[in-house]
């Protein structure tokens, strides 16, 4: 049976594909790229939820690794990516953060809700004039 194992062992390493396909240098990657998945799909939530500090911690993280990734021997550019993409993906993150919390971001957001909610109820009162004339007449 050990035999058996080493032979298909050596057959898959003795294809370069396969070979990097079954090492970490590809594994590694695909599993780490759950980080910027989730940071690009978390550019559409509300900037109120960010946390600055993990958006830094992450960034540095990203930018730490993504040297670290070409500076091993074989590079590794798929790691590379992944990390190219999270760096990224916090930079616009901590963007935002600072938007809304430091340059009038929440401030506007604020008055755009005052705003609608304004306009609401100002055509709910015109509403509420209609019907009343409405049941005026009849």
């Amino acid at each position: 049976m050990a035999a058996a194992i080493s032979a298909l062992n050596a057959k898959i390493r003795s294809q370069p594909v396969l070979n990097y396909v079954c090492s970490t240098h590809f594994w590694g990657p695909v599993s780490n790229f759950g980080i910027p998945i989730a940071a690009v799909m978390d550019t559409k939530k509300d900037p109120e939820i960010i946390s600055g500090k993990m958006t830094a911690a992450l960034t540095l993280y990203s930018g730490t690794f993504m040297r670290y990734s070409l500076a091993v021997t074989p590079k590794n550019y798929l790691l590379f990516a992944c990390h190219f993409v999270n760096f990224g993906a916090q930079l616009t993150q901590g963007y935002r953060y600072i938007q809304y919390w430091n340059y009038g971001g929440k401030e506007a957001r604020a008055q755009g809700i005052l705003n609608s909610t304004k306009n609401e109820a100002v055509a709910l009162a015109a509403d509420g004039k209609e019907m009343l004339s409405s049941a005026k007449d009849k």
